[in-house]
């Protein structure tokens, strides 16, 4: 994370480590840290990436995206959550709360990322 409170960098852990979902999770989250390196706005990933639908979807723990139409979806809108203002959060669909926008006092964030029963964890 950049001193401004901005992330620089993201990482990805999925619960089968080797398998073919673990490895493209893996190369993403890369390509999305260099794109951030480079200076690509957050907020244009999260509108690019947010609500693309494929599998596995469905209903998460996570009040603020009750419903992830995949992986990819929950990732941006959970970025969205935790680095993007109010405005840009209603516009991707995060569900309104008051600790979305507080900042971490330490790394990684006590709400790490859940995913519906039997899906894999996606960050901590």
């Amino acid at each position: 994370m950049y001193e401004d409170g901005k992330p620089g960098e993201i990482f990805l852990v999925m619960a089968k480590e080797g398998s073919t979902i673990s490895g493209l999770m893996d190369a993403f989250a890369t390509s999305i840290s260099i794109a951030l390196q480079y200076g690509v706005p957050l907020e244009a990933l999260v509108e690019k990436f947010s609500h693309v639908r494929f599998e596995p979807s469905g209903f998460t723990k996570n009040p603020e995206i009750p419903y992830a139409k995949s992986i990819t979806d929950y990732i941006f809108r959970w970025l969205a959550s935790k680095f993007l203002s109010a405005e840009h959060q209603e516009a991707v669909g995060v569900q309104a709360s008051g600790a979305s926008l507080r900042p971490y006092s330490s790394w990684p964030p006590s709400s790490a990322l859940t995913m519906p029963a039997g899906r894999s964890s996606l960050c901590r």
